[in-house]
């Protein structure tokens, strides 16, 4: 269970991500400064108790219209060997010293517990309280292809103006694809031809609530079956 300790960090979060997001290959760049604000989330345990996992969203108001971005972090004691590129800062926490923030997607103990979110075997919890789960959170997972338990070493993970994905290992040759950009959906839509989806909310800075999917997930299984219903080859004719 991760305990969150109502104290200071500093620099902040929204301080760490204004000066990180401009240089990602996903964001949509104002003529301004980013102008960021919390806009909603979730966390996932790490069950060793040792990394502090948060699925963030915050919206840049610096545009024409406000843009909500999807951001996973990881929250670490040291840092995390090999995974340099993936650092977005070190702050000072007020309980816990100092504090190595990750882009989360490169972390292993992130992918490990997302992809136990699809399979049921993770409990999301509210974003700024202690032991409390969050129905909100949704995941769906319908298709084969997809590992009981990840590797320990660094995922494969690449970025794109689209968005981020993460190789799962295993026998699927599963792909998690991390939303980075966020995207309403409308009611119980959820991310198409995926074999899963975890969806979540957010606010925007009118107060306006909005859902869309964090993450999604796609195995070649998952795909075949859908292309090929009936499991029988088909001919071109």
């Amino acid at each position: 269970m991760a305990i969150i300790h109502k104290t200071t960090m500093s620099p902040g979060k929204l301080e760490l991500l204004g000066a990180w997001l401009p240089d990602r290959p996903w964001y949509l760049p104002t003529g301004a400064e980013p102008d960021l604000a919390r806009a909603g989330g979730f966390r996932l345990d790490d069950p060793a108790g040792e990394v502090g996992i948060e699925f963030m969203v915050v919206t840049d108001d610096s545009g024409e219209r406000p843009i909500a971005y999807h951001v996973p972090l990881t929250y670490r004691g040291a840092p995390l060997d090999g995974a340099d590129a993936a650092l977005i800062g070190t702050s000072e926490h007020g309980v816990l010293g100092t504090r190595w923030v990750y882009d989360g997607a490169h972390d292993p103990v992130l992918v490990a517990e997302l992809l136990a979110l699809f399979q049921g075997r993770a409990v999301p919890q509210r974003q700024s309280e202690s032991d409390t789960p969050d129905p909100s959170v949704t995941a769906r997972f319908d298709g084969p292809g997809l590992p009981a338990l990840l590797p320990a070493e660094r995922p494969e993970v690449s970025d794109s103006a689209r968005g981020t994905d993460v190789r799962v290992a295993g026998p699927g040759q599963a792909r998690l694809a991390v939303a980075r950009v966020l995207t309403p959906l409308a009611p119980d839509a959820g991310p198409a031809g995926a074999a899963g989806g975890v969806t979540a909310g957010w606010s925007a800075p009118d107060g306006a609530a909005h859902r869309g999917v964090f993450a999604s997930l796609h195995s070649p299984a998952h795909a075949n079956a859908h292309d090929n219903p009936d499991g029988n080859a088909h001919e071109d004719a």
